[in-house]
């Protein structure tokens, strides 16, 4: 996963409360560091999104957004 997929995915997930989520929701699964302090460290998009999806309890047909974007391509 890309930045800028990992940016479509939660845009379309979350709408307008996206760029908040990123900012605020801070993540078990990564340290108890939020998405974006995550992303700042180096961490992959792949694992950002994966403990977004998992600390939200999102569905599977969510989880893999990104790789139904790809196929459309």
């Amino acid at each position: 996963m890309k930045h800028s997929e990992f940016q479509v995915a939660m845009r379309d997930t979350f709408g307008a409360y996206a760029s908040s989520l990123a900012e605020d929701l801070v993540l078990a699964p990564l340290g108890s560091r939020t998405a974006n302090q995550a992303l700042a460290d180096g961490e992959s998009p792949r694992a950002v999104w994966a403990a977004i999806c998992e600390v939200n309890e999102l569905p599977e047909s969510v989880r893999w957004h990104h790789r139904r974007a790809e196929q459309k391509r």
